[in-house]
C-alpha cells in the first residue's frame, strides 16, 4: 500500500512534439509536476495548448516524446501496453467533457460497470455505485438511463463512474463545459467535494476561471511550459 506521502501523479521532463513535413512542432517541453492524494489542481491555457495531450499522457492514453511519468511513483510511460491498462483500470479515474455514458445502462450500471471489469462481485459493485450516487445526489435517479436524466445528472453519474474503482488520480478534462454556468457550479462543487472525501489527487483541464481559481493551484500551459497560475496573473 502506498505511503501517504506519496505522489498520486509525478512528470519529470515531459515533452510532446509532432513530426511535420520539414519540421517538427513542439506542444511542450520539460513539463515537471507533483500531484499528491487530496490535492485538486487546475491545468488551464488557451486551446491548443496541449491540455487534453497533457493529460492523456498523465493517463498513460498517449506516449510522451521525452521524459517520464510515475504513476504512484511508479515509472509508467513506457511499460507492455497490457501492464499500462492495468494501472490505467487500478489507479486512474477519467472524467471527459462529453459524459460518455453507455446509453442502453442505468446510473446504477454505468457505475458498476468499471467495477465489474476489475473483478468485483456484483454486489459490491452494486453497493459501491448506490454509495457514489448517493453522494452525487442521485439515490432516485439510480434506474434512470442516461436518456432519462438532465446534463448535469449525466455528468454527475460520469464523475461517479470515474471514481468507482477508488483510483489514486482522477483526471478530468473541460468536466463542466457542456453545461450551463448554473449547473456547471454545482456539478463542479461536488466535484470539489467527492475528490475531497474520497482522498485522490485531481487534475482538470477547464477554461473557467472562476473555477480555477477555486482549486488548490493552478497550472498552466503557457508557451509549451508549465508554469503555476500565480506567476502569469492567473487569480
Amino acid at each position: 500500500m502506498s505511503e501517504a506521502g506519496t505522489a498520486a501523479l509525478r512528470l519529470e521532463g515531459v515533452a510532446r512534439t509532432y513530426a511535420q513535413a520539414q519540421s517538427t512542432l513542439e506542444v511542450f517541453r520539460d513539463v515537471r509536476m507533483v500531484l499528491r492524494p487530496g490535492e485538486l489542481v487546475a491545468l488551464v491555457g488557451p486551446s491548443g495548448a496541449g491540455k487534453s495531450s497533457l493529460l492523456h499522457m498523465a493517463g498513460l492514453l498517449e506516449a510522451p516524446s521525452g521524459g517520464e511519468i510515475y504513476i504512484d511513483e511508479a515509472a509508467a510511460s513506457k511499460l507492455p501496453d497490457r501492464e499500462r491498462t492495468r494501472i490505467r483500470r487500478d489507479f486512474i479515474g477519467f472524467v471527459y467533457q462529453a459524459h460518455h455514458l453507455l446509453p442502453e445502462f442505468s446510473a446504477l450500471e454505468n457505475v458498476m460497470i468499471p467495477q465489474r471489469i476489475a473483478g468485483q462481485s456484483r454486489d459490491a459493485a452494486r453497493t459501491e455505485a448506490v454509495r457514489l450516487l448517493t453522494q452525487v445526489g442521485l439515490a432516485d435517479r439510480l434506474e434512470h438511463r442516461p436518456s432519462q436524466l438532465s446534463g448535469g445528472e449525466q455528468q454527475r453519474v460520469a464523475i461517479a463512474r470515474g471514481l468507482a474503482n477508488h483510483p489514486r488520480l482522477l483526471l478530468a478534462d473541460e468536466p463542466t463545459g457542456n453545461l450551463d454556468p448554473r449547473t456547471a457550479q454545482g456539478v463542479f462543487q461536488m466535484l470539489v467535494n467527492l475528490v475531497r472525501a474520497e482522498g485522490v489527487a485531481a487534475l482538470v483541464a477547464t477554461h473557467n476561471a472562476e473555477l480555477a481559481a477555486r482549486m488548490d493551484r493552478q497550472l498552466v500551459l503557457h508557451e509549451g511550459r508549465l508554469i503555476e497560475g500565480n506567476r502569469i496573473g492567473v487569480q
